[in-house]
C-alpha cells in the first residue's frame, strides 16, 4: 500500500513537471503595461512621455524554444506628453504620422534564455513604415496570482533607438536623435 501511494505521488509530481514544459501564452494586460520614452530636450535635460495603448502576446515553450514569441503593438496616436499641443505635433507628419502609420510593432524572430530571469529577444521593430532589426534584453520582474486568481507574469526592457533611422528628422537641435524606450509588460496567462 505504501509503495502504491509513493508511485501515485511520484507520477503526479512528474506530471506537474510535464505540464510546466507545455507552451504558456500570455495576453498583454494593457491596463498594467507601460511604454515610456525619454528624449533629450535642447541638450539640457531628458523629457519623458508615454504611449497609453499597448497590446500583444508572449509565448514561452520550454520544450520547444524555437516556438517562443513576443508580439507587441502600440497605437501611435496614444502618445501622451501631458501637453495636448505637443501631442498633436508628435502625431503629425514630421514625427509619428499617425494617420499613415497608426501602429508601432515589434515581432520577435528568436527568443533565447540569457540567465535565470533574463531573455534576449531578437526581432523587428516597425515604426513609421520602416522596419529595423533589434535585440532586446527582457528581465522577468515577477509572477503570481492576480486578484481574480488568474496567473500573471511581468517583464521589462530598456533600449535606445535613433529617431532619424525611422524618418523622424524634424527639429534636430530641439529634440535629440536618441530615444530611450522603457517597456514594462504584464501578461495574463491564457
Amino acid at each position: 500500500m505504501k509503495t502504491s501511494k509513493l508511485i501515485i505521488v511520484t507520477l503526479f509530481v512528474g506530471s506537474l513537471g510535464l505540464a510546466a514544459q507545455a507552451a504558456d501564452t500570455y495576453q498583454i494586460d494593457p491596463v498594467h503595461s507601460s511604454v515610456v520614452f525619454k528624449v533629450r530636450h535642447l541638450n539640457v535635460t531628458d523629457f519623458y512621455g508615454r504611449f497609453n495603448d499597448v497590446t500583444g502576446t508572449v509565448t514561452l515553450d520550454p520544450s520547444n524554444p524555437a516556438a517562443d514569441s513576443l508580439d507587441l503593438e502600440v497605437k501611435s496616436d496614444s502618445i501622451d506628453t501631458h501637453t495636448e499641443k505637443r501631442d498633436q505635433v508628435l502625431k503629425g507628419p514630421d514625427f509619428f504620422n499617425v494617420k499613415q502609420f497608426p501602429t508601432i510593432a515589434f515581432k520577435s524572430a528568436k527568443i533565447e534564455k540569457a540567465g535565470d530571469d533574463t531573455y534576449n529577444v531578437t526581432g523587428n521593430l516597425t515604426l513609421r513604415g520602416v522596419t529595423k532589426p533589434l535585440t532586446l534584453e527582457f528581465k522577468i520582474t515577477g509572477e503570481g496570482k492576480g486578484m481574480k486568481d488568474e496567473y500573471r507574469a511581468g517583464g521589462e526592457t530598456q533600449f535606445t533607438i535613433r529617431r532619424g533611422d525611422f524618418g523622424m528628422t524634424y527639429m534636430p537641435g530641439i529634440a535629440g536623435d536618441d530615444i530611450t524606450l522603457i517597456i514594462s509588460l504584464e501578461g495574463i496567462k491564457k
